[in-house]
């Protein structure tokens, strides 16, 4: 059973991945040299370490080596990646070549949820006033009008149930607010973390009694430009977004244009439709957002969460057993096993 990864995960989680199953052999990919042999490889781990320096819209030169071996592997079978979302381009490649595709969620939940709820209470304590204050060296109390809103009793609509927008849910009720969840299936009823749940064509009626609408769904067909100008209107004047999620769940030119107008007072945006976010996009100098560098997930505990999750599923894919977040699951075992 061989496995293909990088020679910083083989160093980093080679003794957890051997004592999970000890029959695996590691082949790690140097930045640079002669690469692997790669015959009869049939699994590979993609880390952060890979994709560290890139985006999905300007991959690095160490990712695109190591993606450019899987696809030169007719042997290979299964990949599991680092990253909550399937979406990009190399991993609906990977799908469409027919192999089962496994990701990381919920490793990433507990950052990224503290960073969205830290996101909201630093708009709605009125953090970016302090800030431009600071910067202005101005001593100006938050008791002048318009005074924070207490957040309590306020209502959070959270598209995505999945265990990122569950620990947002949970977090967000630790401060008193109401919470509603969208997902796919409203009849499954309420997951962890939600007073109410709706499906996505309940989005339009539940806009117009939302205080805070944040994304930390998947890009799919169903939810990409879900909040476009339409669903921004029918939001209360001065409510406010946050993009936990993907760029591409928002139509960017209907966001900004709420924002600039003051329709939406403030956003918090870890996610954008281009990544580096151009220095000349207006989003950067617009009073009230805060930009950060799709960075939610970040989180020294976050590469062992996620080598855990790998490790659960070697030792299913050993046994023959369903994987874990599997994207595609070819079928009740696997030939040959």
């Amino acid at each position: 059973m061989r496995v293909l990864l990088s020679d910083v995960a083989a160093e980093r989680h080679g003794a957890r991945i051997l004592a999970a199953v000890p029959a695996a052999e590691l082949v790690p990919v140097a930045p640079e040299g002669p690469l692997p042999d790669t015959t009869g490889i049939e699994i590979a781990f993609i880390t952060r370490d890979l994709f560290q320096g890139g985006t999905r819209h300007r991959l690095n030169a160490r990712f695109l080596r190591f993606i450019e071996l899987l696809q030169a592997t007719p042997s290979l079978r299964w990949v599991q990646t680092f990253s909550a979302g399937t979406d990009m381009a190399v991993y609906q490649e990977m799908l469409a070549r027919g192999l089962t595709l496994t990701n990381a969620a919920g490793a990433s939940a507990p950052a990224v949820a503290q960073t969205a709820v830290t996101g909201l209470m630093a708009l709605a304590r009125g953090f970016p006033r302090a800030a431009a204050a600071q910067r202005r060296h101005a001593w100006e109390p938050l008791y002048s009008d318009p005074e924070p809103r207490d957040v309590q009793g306020q209502h959070a609509l959270i598209l995505g149930t999945g265990p990122i927008g569950q620990e947002i849910g949970r977090l967000c009720r630790a401060f008193g607010l109401r919470t509603t969840g969208l997902r796919r299936d409203a009849a499954a009823g309420p997951p962890p973390g939600f007073d109410a749940v709706a499906g996505f064509a309940e989005l339009p009626a539940l806009l117009p009694r939302t205080d805070w609408l944040i994304l930390a769904c998947p890009l799919t067909e169903t939810t990409r430009n879900i909040v476009d100008a339409r669903a921004l209107a029918l939001l209360p004047p001065g409510r406010h977004l946050v993009n936990v999620a993907r760029g591409g769940v928002v139509e960017e030119a209907a966001l900004l244009a709420a924002l600039e107008s003051g329709h939406l007072a403030g956003a918090f945006l870890d996610v954008f439709a281009m990544e580096p976010l151009p220095p000349e996009s207006p989003f950067w100098d617009i009073p009230n957002v805060i930009v950060s560098p799709h960075s939610a997930a970040a989180s020294d505990g976050l590469p062992a969460r996620v080598a855990e999750i790998f490790c659960d599923n070697l030792s299913r894919w050993a046994r023959g057993q369903a994987l874990r977040n599997s994207a595609r699951w070819p079928g009740a075992a696997f030939p040959g096993l």
